[in-house]
């Protein structure tokens, strides 16, 4: 079974920045597509930035612009450099995945977060 491990959140000053990662382990065959989703306090879950395996990216509105999402295919990781952060964007930052384990479909898996606090 695989499994997806956030890395890099912490506390930053408003336009400051952080990169964080998306590390994959287990037995897998290939990585579709992947995307950061983030969740604020009191707030649902929303998307962030996806990417597909050929690397062609989609952001939500509020971070088109200021953050970039790529990924290392050859090492499974997924990336998200974020740039003039604003406390808005503060929340537990996840990273998705679909994953070929070799049957019928892909499987979709989760990571459990890393926490981004933007605050002076």
């Amino acid at each position: 079974q695989a499994q997806l491990m956030e890395f890099g959140g912490g506390l930053v000053q408003p336009g400051g920045s952080l990169m964080l990662a998306c590390a994959t382990s287990g037995r897998i065959l290939s990585i579709n597509d992947m995307g950061w989703y983030r969740q604020a306090p009191g707030k649902e879950r929303e998307l962030v930035a996806t990417t597909t395996s050929d690397g062609t990216a989609d952001y939500a509105d509020a971070v088109k612009g200021r953050f970039t999402i790529f990924r290392d295919n050859s090492r499974n990781t997924l990336y998200l450099q974020m740039n003039r952060l604003k406390p808005e964007d503060t929340g537990v930052y996840s990273c998705n995945a679909e994953v070929d384990y070799g049957q019928s479909a892909y499987v979709e898996i989760w990571g459990q977060g890393t926490l981004v606090t933007v605050s002076s």
